[in-house]
């Protein structure tokens, strides 16, 4: 037996039904509400806003790392200008290291040749008797 506060099966689902159809109604209210809309068109503004913020912290990211990249290029320039110009001081200096050898070894060959002389004329002289 059904009592009075049981429902029978075609109660019930007439209730869900219009259940239901209130929260479609409900949906379709809320769907066409004015507030919402503008709720929506401030959210894609804020959307589109923050895609352009971020457009723009990407370009000054590129820039950033363009005028890097220009520095670095600059500095090695720079130390390859000055491992040249090291190298061509190095290189001078070595020149100039054996320029003073080479006048060096021809001075002391001087030297030796006036020695060299001064004992065969000294002999010369002993040979002689005079």
């Amino acid at each position: 037996m059904s009592s009075f506060r049981d429902p029978d099966h075609q109660q019930r689902q007439s209730a869900a039904m219009t259940a239901k159809k209130a929260m479609l109604e409900k949906f379709r209210a809320a769907a066409h509400d004015p507030e919402l809309a503008q709720r929506m068109a401030a959210r894609k503004a804020m959307h589109e806003a923050g895609l352009a913020r971020m457009a723009e912290r990407e370009a000054a990211r590129k820039v950033r790392e363009a005028e890097r990249a220009e520095q670095a290029a600059r500095e090695a320039e720079r130390a390859l200008q000055a491992k040249r110009e090291a190298e061509e001081r190095e290189a001078l200096r070595l020149t100039e290291e054996a320029e003073r050898e080479v006048a060096l070894k021809a001075e002391q060959k001087a030297i030796r040749d006036v020695r060299y002389a001064a004992r065969k004329a000294a002999k010369k002289e002993r040979r002689r008797g005079y």
